[in-house]
Formats: C-alpha cells, sequence, structure tokens
C-alpha cells in the first residue's frame, strides 16, 4: 500500500524544498544586491540623459539600454535562484565572468579604478564558488514540472 505524498519529505520531485541552506540564501542575497546595484544604475542613467547633454545622444540610450537589460536579467536570475530553478548556474555564471572583465578592465588602463574593480570581483568570485556548493547545486538541481 502506498502512501500518499508529503510535500515536506523526498519525492519524486526531488528533495524537499521547505529551508534553504545558508549558501543558498547569501547567493540569492549576493544576486539580489547585484540587481539592486544595477537599477541603481538605470536610474542614475536616467537621470542623467534628463539632466546634461550627452556627447552622443544614440550612445547615451544604448548604454542605457544595456543597463536595463543587464539589470532584468540579473534580477529574473536571483528570482529563479530563490525558486531553486535548474537552469540558473549557467546563467548566473555567464553574468559573474562578464562582471569579472568588467573588473579587470577597471584595474588597468588611464582610468583605471582599483576600487571598482574590487567592488565586482570580490562578489562575483564568491557567488561563483557559492554556485558550486554542494547545498545549493542540491537546491537548484531538480527538474520543474
Amino acid at each position: 500500500m502506498s502512501q500518499p505524498f508529503d510535500p515536506g519529505q523526498d519525492g519524486p520531485s526531488g528533495p524537499r524544498r521547505g529551508r534553504r541552506s545558508r549558501a543558498h540564501l547569501l547567493l540569492v542575497l549576493l544576486l539580489g544586491a547585484e540587481a539592486a546595484l544595477l537599477w541603481a544604475a538605470v536610474i542614475w542613467l536616467i537621470l542623467e540623459l534628463l539632466t546634461d547633454q550627452p556627447t552622443s545622444f544614440a550612445s547615451a540610450l544604448a548604454i542605457l539600454g544595456i543597463a536595463g537589460i543587464a539589470a532584468a536579467w540579473v534580477t529574473t536570475i536571483t528570482v529563479a535562484t530563490l525558486r531553486g530553478r535548474s537552469w540558473i548556474r549557467a546563467a548566473a555564471v555567464t553574468w559573474q565572468l562578464v562582471q569579472v572583465f568588467v573588473a579587470i578592465g577597471c584595474f588597468q588602463g588611464f582610468y583605471a579604478r582599483p576600487d571598482v574593480g574590487w567592488a565586482l570581483l570580490v562578489p562575483s568570485v564568491l557567488v561563483i564558488v557559492l554556485l558550486f556548493t554542494r547545498s545549493v547545486v542540491e537546491a537548484t538541481s531538480t527538474r520543474e514540472p
């Protein structure tokens, strides 16, 4: 005789989702902070566009569009991470690599900003490490119904 499925136990769809590990919550927090900072950058770019005369209006709009798309994408990754979706690891690693490459660029050149480089590099490396911790992999390995 089979017992009814209890959603609080391991079952056909994988491990229970009631409690999240600290690593999973830290990952969501870091991704959420990245998303919030990207949205703040979008707002700042809009205000700059409205209050200052850009050298190239088309370039200013393009940068604003790219920043908006990035903010929406990182927000989507954050929500999907909170929901334990399996596709987030590839998306999050891709975004973190973009940030790592921008950070490397911040360490060199005529207008080098090592402070910005470290502010991008440290969370990116931490997120990449968290993405492959056992508890996060388990939380994001179940297939969606």
